[in-house]
């Protein structure tokens, strides 16, 4: 069995050397956690989301299945959002071993900025299990790439989790990147993400996550970008007049853990954590397309908001423009990055027809969905990552 308490320690002589009151507190308390020998060991995992989101159900079923493997002698002990601070307190602290396990979405570009391949539009492919499947993949999770990218910041990325379709709100019908025409459109504080919109001819945005509600309401905005269960939660559809589902690309977290913490599990642990993402890879589709599925049913049912969805044809309007937008992230990340993208979408094409990466026909037209009605939940879609202000508090989207 391998050392691997003895990073406890040196947690907390390297937050205590930086002389912050509040980030000893963190690793004191990370230290008082751990068990003496025979006692129970407690795994910290913290969450970019609140509980009864995405993020929540995959953590708690991790935490069941640790510990039906382990007997009861491991506990992961969660901790949603707010609780551990802001979304640079979780990071900085899954990198300084306070805690063992966290996600990691959009505001991770600016800590690992290769996974900021995720919010590039137009990669994945229109099934979102077959997505799941694909991120999952030994082939692209496993990725010498993508592992050196995480543990050059002292992480290892454990899952890829897609949460679901970003989704476009605005108070005007779009259709085209015509209709994108001037529309102030909040995204996140990032380049990729303004390269994006600006070639689908909008006008992007920056505001905090927290005002962004009032920002819509006053009309200092006039679209939004997230999932479907954030605009939920958060009552964006109230002040939009118009939901497009584009399909363009997927709301996608990072489950990592320290890197240090994790060279020094045992065999028998690693091998557990292994099955358990492995074995989470189908419950958290399921998950994840029922709970939006739900907040969809819930935005028709409580606001006369329109639905459309883009044809195929528009489709490829906005996959034409969002396709230069890939020689940015290389250029923003170098060879990793390109060899990264080069990665995912051969994964994309395998078993693809040839025109794979092109729109594929759905069952659903352009035609507007009354109110009530709903699309199938492998239809919904979610918002790009990419880095953010940490006031990102609910949930980290765009």
């Amino acid at each position: 069995m391998k050392w691997r308490n003895g990073w406890v320690g040196a947690a907390a002589l390297i937050l205590a050397a930086c002389g912050s009151d509040d980030e000893q507190q963190k690793a004191q308390t990370a230290a008082d956690e751990q068990p003496a020998t025979g006692q129970v060991e407690v795994w910290r995992f913290g969450l970019e989301e609140i509980q009864g989101s995405v993020q929540y159900e995959y953590a708690n079923r991790f935490a069941e299945i640790v510990s039906e493997k382990t007997d009861g002698q491991v506990e992961v002990r969660l901790f949603p959002y707010g609780q551990l601070g802001g979304l640079t307190d979780i990071y900085d602290q899954v990198q300084a071993g306070s805690v063992q396990l966290a996600f990691g979405s959009g505001f991770l570009g600016g800590t690992v900025p290769e996974s900021q391949l995720f919010s590039l539009s137009f990669v994945l492919t229109d099934d979102e299990l077959r997505n799941t499947q694909i991120l999952n993949d030994e082939q692209f999770r496993k990725n010498d790439d993508l592992v050196d990218a995480f543990r050059e910041r002292n992480l290892h990325p454990l899952a890829i989790v897609p949460e679901g379709w970003q989704v476009w709100t605005a108070n005007k019908a779009v259709r085209t990147p015509e209709d994108f025409a001037g529309l102030a459109i909040r995204t996140m504080d990032n380049r990729l993400l303004r390269e994006t919109y600006s070639a689908y001819g909008a006008n992007p945005t920056t505001m905090e996550y927290g005002e962004l509600y009032s920002g819509l309401q006053l009309g200092q905005l006039d679209g939004n970008i997230q999932p479907v269960f954030a605009h939920q939660e958060m009552d964006f559809y109230q002040v939009q007049d118009y939901m497009i589902f584009a399909n363009q690309a997927q709301f996608v977290a990072t489950v990592m853990a320290n890197s240090d913490w994790y060279d020094n599990l045992s065999d028998e642990h690693e091998e557990i954590i292994e099955d358990a993402v492995v074995e989470l890879v189908p419950y958290i589709h399921e998950v994840q397309t029922r709970l939006n599925a739900e907040r969809l049913d819930i935005i028709t049912e409580n606001s006369d908001i329109e639905i459309i969805r883009l044809t195929p044809e528009e489709r490829a309007a906005f996959r034409e423009r969002s396709l230069p937008v890939r020689d940015v992230f290389v250029d923003m990340v170098g060879d990793r990055g390109e060899n990264l993208l080069n990665a995912l979408l051969e994964l994309v094409d395998e078993g693809e027809p040839e025109s794979a990466g092109e729109p594929v026909e759905t069952t659903e037209t352009n035609d507007s969905i009354e109110p009530g009605e709903s699309p199938t939940p492998g239809d919904l879609d979610h918002t790009d990552n990419a880095s953010d202000d940490a006031a990102e508090s609910v949930t980290p989207q765009e």
